[in-house]
């Protein structure tokens, strides 16, 4: 039987990892942590569950898939509940707008803020569900290993103005600028700047619209936990709080993986789901190849860092949906801040997470869990001293969270704690800190982005958010996919 090691238990990884054992590949995971997840980890703490990363599902299918691959039924491990709506978006001048796939409700919402754009957005909706077929159901899952690949795909990308940025194709189509910022900012929770990430990324409207947005009880992290456990139902082998040291080579191959704590095994094949930088530059430090593709690759542009306020209440707010979007003073200007110029502004755009809303299990009785989330320039731009900047971030989006929805915050905090561009660094290898790894924009996209197989390490593959086609829940797991199938084609 031939033997594949999967390098990091995020999303992408187990992904795959599920992928090979189901096809009969024996299959070990190393995950240097203490439980699955990567991003998507999790913490207790005084009977709270705070989910550390991705909050939001899209696309089921591409997780139901999964299970199905070896016959089983997703529903009997994972409970998937549905989010609605989607996004409350709410902007200083008291503009709320809430975003949803229905029909009637969204379009509802759409006439009371600018009636004469209805029309444009049933033109917007068009142009979203053309670039979705092309971008992601026929793209999205292949691997782009040679420029050919790129030139194939050129027409239908040049149809859509893939050059273009999302901000700009949605304001051909609606002239309201709140419409214009609720069609645009999700290209932020793939780690894009609206202003500058190619327009092919307008599919998530479609993709939203079609699969809805949706929950797992329990938590993010639960989704991961299941996927483990699957894996190691199926004779997968998983290996927690091990962290890979090297990845040994000989001539054109990869051989043998060797952790810190000792253990070495040899395989026929090798995938990492880890930081693409940290891949190159730590875990294959040993060959030429390394070196060469680190320095390659740390020249490119990086998506930003994430700073997260996590915090339990006294009470239960009905009120607060489950994903808000409390957007600031400046758009445009704040991106340019946070993408282009590396400086930490005194205003922000704050995405509030409420899972219990949705889910009561993730707080004690009477209690309600939340983080708050602002994106900040990695460190390569905002190189600050995160232990003195921290503790006073976190006091002003508290405020702003106060100021604008719960006004007696602070007297009703349990708990609360921060998570920093540091800490993406320590506890993910993440390279300067960035939580999405390389920035989407049209030139690091596809064949441009990290390939699923290496260029010249026959039998070393990659997978998850530095690869074709992105961060991302769906994005990772069509990694995945598309990594999957050119390691069978070798190894069986």
């Amino acid at each position: 039987m031939k033997k594949a090691c999967v390098i990091g238990a995020g999303f992408g990884g187990l992904a795959l990892a599920l992928r090979l054992q189901s096809a009969g590949i024996e299959t070990t995971i190393v995950e240097a942590r203490d439980k699955v997840g990567g991003r998507a980890y999790a913490w207790e703490r005084e009977g709270f569950t705070f989910d550390a990363g991705p909050t939001v599902i899209t696309d089921p299918e591409c997780l139901r898939e999964l299970w199905g691959l070896s016959g089983h039924d997703m529903a009997d491990d994972v409970e998937l509940m549905p989010v609605s709506p989607f996004y409350r978006l709410n902007w200083p001048d008291g503009t709320v707008f809430d975003y949803s796939n229905d029909e009637v409700a969204l379009r509802r919402e759409i006439a009371r803020l600018s009636p004469h754009d209805l029309g444009g957005y049933e033109e917007f909706l068009r142009y979203a569900a053309g670039v979705y077929q092309e971008g992601y159901v026929k793209l999205g899952h292949e691997a782009f290993l040679n420029f050919s690949s790129m030139v194939k795909a050129a027409p239908a990308l040049a149809r859509y103005q893939a050059w273009r940025s999302v901000y700009s194709i949605v304001s051909t189509y609606v002239k309201d600028e709140h419409l214009r910022q609720a069609f645009s900012f999700h290209t932020l929770l793939v780690g894009g700047n609206p202003m500058t990430t190619s327009a092919i990324y307008a599919l998530i409207h479609k993709l939203e619209k079609d699969g809805g947005v949706w929950w797992t009880k329990g938590g993010t992290n639960r989704l991961a936990q299941a996927m483990a456990a699957l894996f190691e139902r199926l004779g997968g082998t998983l290996r927690l709080s091990d962290k890979v040291a090297q990845i040994h080579t000989l001539g054109d191959h990869v051989t043998e993986v060797e952790c810190e704590s000792g253990w070495k095994e040899r395989f026929d094949a090798i995938a990492s789901n880890g930081d693409i930088v940290h891949t190159y530059r730590e875990l294959l430090s040993g060959s030429m190849r390394g070196k060469t593709m680190a320095k390659k690759l740390a020249a490119k542009r990086f998506s930003p860092s994430l700073f997260v306020v996590h915090f339990g209440l006294e009470g239960a707010w009905p009120g607060i949906p489950h994903h808000t979007i409390l957007f600031g003073p400046r758009y445009k200007e704040l991106l340019d801040d946070i993408f282009e110029h590396g400086v930490l502004p005194r205003d922000f755009s704050i995405y509030l997470h409420h899972p219990t809303v949705t889910d009561p299990s993730m707080a004690p009785p009477g209690k309600s869990t939340f983080y708050a989330l602002i994106p900040v320039a990695h460190m390569g731009k905002l190189p600050i001293d995160w232990n003195e900047v921290g503790p006073e971030l976190e006091r002003r989006v508290l405020d702003e969270v106060g100021r604008r929805l719960i006004p007696d915050i602070y007297d009703r905090i349990v708990t609360r704690f921060h998570y920093a561009p540091t800490d993406f660094e320590a506890d993910l290898s993440a390279f300067h800190g960035s939580a999405f790894s390389l920035e989407p924009i049209l030139t690091q996209s596809a064949w441009f982005r990290g390939h699923n197989r290496d260029d010249q390490l026959r039998n070393f593959y990659l997978v998850g958010a530095g690869t074709h086609p992105g961060a991302g829940i769906p994005g990772v797991v069509g990694s995945a996919k598309a990594t999957a199938k050119l390691m069978l084609e070798e190894l069986r």
